[in-house]
Order: C-alpha cells, then sequence, then structure tokens
C-alpha cells in the first residue's frame, strides 16, 4: 500500500475492520460477501464526504477505537451512537468533519446500535480482491491484511485532501435511522417453513427471542421459545446455499440469523429478512429483543423501493 498515510489506530477497541459493500458472485467457491453489516449507514457516509457509495470505511463494534490522524481529512461517523469524540469533544453524527493532522478520534461506549462507521474522503487504499476491500475474517483475506485493525496500523487513502469538498454535509435529522432496544423484523416464509410444525410457526411468528452473546458477524443467535420441527423429520438437512437474512433452526430449536460471513447451511430455514431491513441487522447487540413480522412479498418489494428512493434522493441533494 503506498498512498497517503491517512490515520493511525491507537487502540483498536473490540473489533474493528475494513469493510465496503462486499464480495458477490463467489458462493460456489465457498467465498463469502463479508462487507458492512449496516450497509445504509456506509452507503450515506460515503455520500457524505464525497465519496462513490461503495468505497471502504472503517466498520467498529460497540466500544474502544481510537484513530489519530496523519494528514488533514474530511470524515464522517455513521451507523450506532457510540459515543464520537474529537478531541475529546462530542462530534455529531451523520455528517461530514474535518480532521486535522494529530487530531483524535474516540470511542466511548454505545448509546444505542452496535457498529459505527467512518468513512474518509478517497476512501482507504487497499488492495482489493475478488472485486472488494472487505474484509474477511474466516478466511483471512481482503481489508487490511486480511485481519481486524490493531494498535499501530496505518491506514492509508489513495486521494490526498483537498477543500474541493468541504465539511458540512448532513443527513436529515428525520431520516436518521432509530436504534432501539426491541426490534420488530420484517420476514418472508421459507424457504422450508412447512417442514415445522403448526406449534413451531406460532412460536416463531409471535415470540419475542432475546439476542445471545454469543453472536458475531456469522451471525445472530437468538433465545427463546423451541420453534419445533413437524415430527419425524431429521434435525438436518444437505447442506445449501445460504444468504443473509436466512433465519436458520438448528436441532436446538433457537432461530439463527445468518449474516455475511456465511455461505452455505444444512439447518432449516423458517424464513428470511427481507432486503429493506438486512442493514439493521448490523445495529442488533446481545441482550436487545427481537420479533418477526411475516409480510408478503409485494410489501418487501415496496420497503425497499422507499429505502432506495430516500437514498437517491439524499445523492441528488448534494448535486
Amino acid at each position: 500500500m503506498a498512498g497517503l498515510a491517512l490515520m493511525e489506530i491507537i487502540s483498536p477497541g473490540l473489533l474493528t475492520t475494513v469493510q465496503d459493500l462486499g464480495r458477490f458472485g463467489f458462493g460456489r467457491y465457498g467465498v463469502a460477501p463479508s462487507g458492512a453489516l449496516d450497509a445504509f449507514a456506509l452507503r450515506i457516509g460515503n455520500l457524505l464526504v464525497g465519496n462513490t457509495e461503495d468505497q471502504a470505511g472503517i466498520e467498529t463494534t460497540l466500544l474502544g477505537l481510537r484513530i489519530r490522524a496523519l494528514t488533514d481529512s474530511v470524515i464522517a461517523v455513521t451507523g450506532a451512537d457510540l459515543q464520537p469524540q474529537h478531541n475529546k469533544r462530542p462530534l455529531a453524527m451523520w455528517c461530514a468533519h474535518s480532521l486535522r493532522k494529530d487530531d483524535e478520534l474516540a470511542f466511548r461506549g454505545p448509546v444505542s446500535g452496535c457498529r459505527a462507521y467512518i468513512t474518509v474522503k478517497g476512501g482507504l487504499d487497499v488492495l482489493p480482491i475478488l472485486g472488494s476491500r472487505s474484509t474477511n475474517l474466516s478466511s483471512a483475506f481482503g481489508g487490511f491484511e486480511g485481519r481486524p485493525l490493531q494498535t499501530g496500523d496505518i491506514l492509508r487513502s489513495a486521494v490526498a485532501y483537498t477543500h474541493a469538498e468541504q465539511p458540512g454535509r448532513k443527513f436529515h435529522p428525520d431520516l436518521i435511522p432509530v436504534y432501539p432496544n426491541e426490534w420488530v423484523l420484517r420476514v418472508l416464509w421459507g424457504p422450508q417453513d412447512d417442514h415445522f410444525s403448526r406449534a413451531g410457526r406460532q412460536a416463531f411468528r409471535h415470540s419475542i427471542y432475546r439476542v445471545s452473546p454469543q453472536s458475531d458477524r456469522t451471525g445472530i443467535r437468538l433465545e427463546g421459545p423451541r420453534i419445533e420441527r413437524k415430527p419425524h423429520t431429521d434435525e438436518s438437512i444437505i447442506s445449501e446455499g445460504l444468504i443473509s437474512g436466512a433465519i436458520q433452526v438448528p436441532g436446538d430449536g433457537q432461530p439463527i440469523i445468518i449474516l455475511g460471513e456465511t455461505v452455505t447451511g444444512g439447518y432449516r430455514k423458517i424464513a428470511t429478512v427481507i432486503a429493506a431491513d438486512l442493514s439493521v441487522l448490523g445495529q442488533i447487540k446481545p441482550g436487545d429483543a427481537i420479533r418477526f413480522e411475516a409480510v408478503s412479498i409485494e410489501e418487501a418489494h415496496q420497503a425497499l423501493r422507499a429505502r432506495e428512493a430516500l437514498i437517491a434522493r439524499f445523492k441528488t441533494s448534494l448535486t
């Protein structure tokens, strides 16, 4: 990496990685998409600093990240409110800021949500692999040397700071997502919902589940009423491809919401989180409560169109 030295990691926090919107089309080779778990936050963050939506940024989880600026830049912080501070003073989120050489950016801990995103004008200069700069943790490639960021790491940018893009861009406060402690996730039934008993489907639809501390970027593990299979059905099925948002039910009847680091699985999928709600999965943290609301395919399409229209309007407002 020969780009301009941009920032140094003083403390990496709980888990901090480089992510873009992911790599797709390689599931047949066992390569997961990875990418930002809250793609909406990353896309808006990139637009705020004058990037295209797909540039790589920093994804940090819950608390502890500290960064020192090595040169002047323009940044934005979006996603979870992890109490970002600029030189020990609160930093406004969802807007662009100037970061000067030797300034410090730090995150004290969560007020709401789970993952925050730091975008910088010009993006991060890491080597793209299979068309993406995202970190694939399980396979140890992509991002910064295929691993979480560590103390002393130097992140670089291919674009030097320029006053052509001034800070001050803001995302309208009324459009900023709310990250509660109790979530309602919209789902489509299937593909194997008919493998579950009526009681199992009712439990899934009407119960409240708690997020397990065992959750990670692979999946959100839930704890609550058991989801029963039909009698005389095996615990597992032949492994098949998975997509983000698929809700697997293993033998213990406790559902798992699949995230972006898995491509195959051998458990039945009772339902799938709709595309418009995938970004909120990245903000669900251990201890949160979840219930599921089944919707029609038409409602799912409408929700996705509404989200994309919101982003399109924001892009138009910047021109």
